[in-house]
């Protein structure tokens, strides 16, 4: 997971159920510490994202490690897979618009990150984590969705492409709930830091109570009484975190200041073990084919419905709240006659001859029957492209020669001048036997010359420049010809 995006879950998510949807004040972390400040603004409507959220998110990113590298925006998922990965048994109804709502709370979320480039300027960036949503359902508002993508947000890939995350073991955060997947990520990030610096001895992690339960698990209620949080609050979660071999122990104590109560941690052998299999014998594919079969069955087909409804309607993708499947299956269909990044043109096109005949598209399937003219202009404008580039390599080819002959002929007037007199004369011997009687006055001269630099160039071929030698070196400065 990426660093910044691991700071920014501790503040987003709730993991109160009965207060999250209640919460949508600015929520703000580290405000004094100018490279580690972190302000979260709910969606006023939906409230802070609450433990759903928390789950969807952490199946998001589990499925986007899947995907190793290059570092890919988009992540995609059928109805099975978060079924699956959240934990579901059944789909439809409550369950579904759960699920959306779940996803419209991150979407929705404002992020406000302070942090230091490597310049060491301060700098500041404002997204949402997943600034993009695409949802299929199989004909209306109400059915289940069927697929989904969303994009990860810029500012995050961007990270993940300088190295800035750590790996987590997803097998053993499938048997933690919500709480007791935050605490494993941070306490993972913060052991494997200290680790790192001296891997002999197990490290031991030390936070105060109260910032865990709000820098870590998005303000969760702080208790006075270390028998609360034992018996009603973290204690069960980091029970079960020492039952899976994650944590040797734990404890929580008053703070020397006897303000507040201090957690200690000290990491299990599971940790040494991912430790190890993750850092120190790390090997990622350089693409994965789980990604690219995500992104031909599911996310290059619902951005292409997306994209439809977008360009039929003036509405921006936000505020498109699904497609329908039968829309998607086209889309899949017609990808297979036109490439992705061709889409916006090929539908600008088709509603464009459909305007001519006052045809009102309502689906993504009206405009098949513009495909073929589409794909035949394409193929002439193709040609005539071929064709025109052709044109012009025979130009610019041509154009290199002369420029060449030119060169070839000053250098070999440079090198003639400055021959000793004996070869000039043997030059210019060999020009008036080759020339002999031919023309008279301007021309006879205009022949001389040339054949002087042809028969120079030739003898001397070792000092001029051949075309690949003055080709590779145009552009530098070269010492005047004289």
């Amino acid at each position: 997971m990426e660093n910044t995006l691991l700071r920014v879950a501790g503040a987003l998510f709730c993991h109160d159920p009965k207060r999250a949807s209640t919460r949508t004040q600015e929520i703000a972390l580290n405000s004094n510490v100018k490279d580690k400040a972190v302000f979260v603004r709910p969606d006023p409507a939906l409230g802070q994202p609450g433990p759903l959220a928390h789950k969807i998110f952490v199946a998001l990113i589990k499925k986007h490690s899947n995907y190793g590298r290059p570092i890919q925006t988009d992540i995609s998922f059928s109805k099975r897979e978060i079924m699956r990965l959240i934990g579901y048994k059944q789909w439809g109804g409550v369950y579904n618009e759960r699920l959306t709502r779940a996803l419209q709370e991150i979407q929705f979320a404002h992020v406000r990150t302070h942090f230091k480039t490597r310049e060491g300027r301060f700098a500041e960036h404002t997204f949402s984590i997943f600034p993009e949503v695409y949802l299929e359902r199989r004909e209306t508002e109400s059915d289940p969705v069927e697929r989904c993508t969303v994009t990860l947000a810029r500012p995050i890939i961007e990270s993940l492409n300088d190295e800035h995350f750590i790996c987590l073991n997803h097998t053993l955060m499938a048997e933690l709930g919500t709480i007791g997947q935050a605490l494993y990520m941070r306490l993972f990030f913060h052991f494997a830091n200290l680790y790192m610096d001296n891997p002999r001895k197990r490290p031991t992690f030390k936070k105060r109570y109260e910032d865990i339960c709000t820098e870590w698990l998005g303000g969760l209620t702080v208790h006075t009484q270390p028998s609360v949080i034992e018996r009603d609050q973290l204690g069960p979660h980091l029970r079960k975190l020492c039952e899976v071999g994650f944590l040797a122990s734990y404890n929580i104590a008053p703070a020397a200041d006897r303000k507040g109560l201090i957690l200690t941690f000290r990491p299990g052998a599971a940790f040494i073990q991912d430790y190890d299999r993750f850092y120190r014998g790390r090997h990622q594919a350089e693409m994965q084919f789980e990604f690219q079969n995500d992104q031909h069955e599911t996310a290059e087909p619902l951005k292409v419905a997306y994209m439809f409804l977008e360009k039929r309607t003036g509405q921006p993708t936000s505020a498109i709240p699904y497609v329908p499947s039968k829309d998607v299956e086209t889309a899949k269909f017609l990808l297979t006659k036109v490439p992705f990044e061709e889409m916006p043109q090929f539908l600008s096109y088709a509603l464009s001859e459909a305007q001519k005949t006052n045809f009102d598209v309502k689906t993504l399937g009206g405009l098949k029957q513009y495909l073929a003219g589409y794909v035949g202009r394409q193929e002439r404008r193709q040609a005539d492209a071929e064709m025109a580039q052709r044109a012009a390599d025979e130009k610019r080819a041509e154009a290199e020669r002369i420029e060449y002959s030119t060169y070839r002929r000053q250098a070999a007037d440079a090198l003639f001048s400055s021959l000793p007199l004996s070869e000039q004369q043997e030059i210019l011997a060999l020009v008036q036997m080759e020339i002999g009687e031919k023309g008279g006055g301007q021309m006879k001269a205009f022949l001389a010359d040339m054949a002087r630099a042809r028969i120079t160039a030739e003898k001397y071929a070792e000092q001029i420049d051949t075309p690949e030698q003055w080709r590779s070196a145009r552009g530098r400065t070269r010492p005047p010809l004289v």
